[in-house]
């Protein structure tokens, strides 16, 4: 196989930036409560839903029990 010799060189390894993370975990979940029709459902930042209930007090607890764990 030819080698490609048109291709321009590749810079050397040190003189390119270190890749930064794109995302930083934080320092823990934010959650609330959400109102769907007659049920409310605790959600948080990262994705997690609770079960829809129908009162609210317990979407609460449901939220506070996902944050602290």
């Amino acid at each position: 196989m030819d080698p490609h010799t048109k291709a321009s060189p590749a810079p050397p390894l040190a003189s390119l930036p270190l890749p930064r993370p794109t995302e930083q975990p934080g320092p823990g979940h934010t959650t609330s409560t959400t109102e769907r029709g007659s049920f409310c459902l605790a959600v948080c930042t990262c994705g997690w839903k609770g079960p829809a209930r129908r009162s609210r007090d317990l979407a609460r607890q449901d939220a506070a029990r996902h944050a602290a764990g």
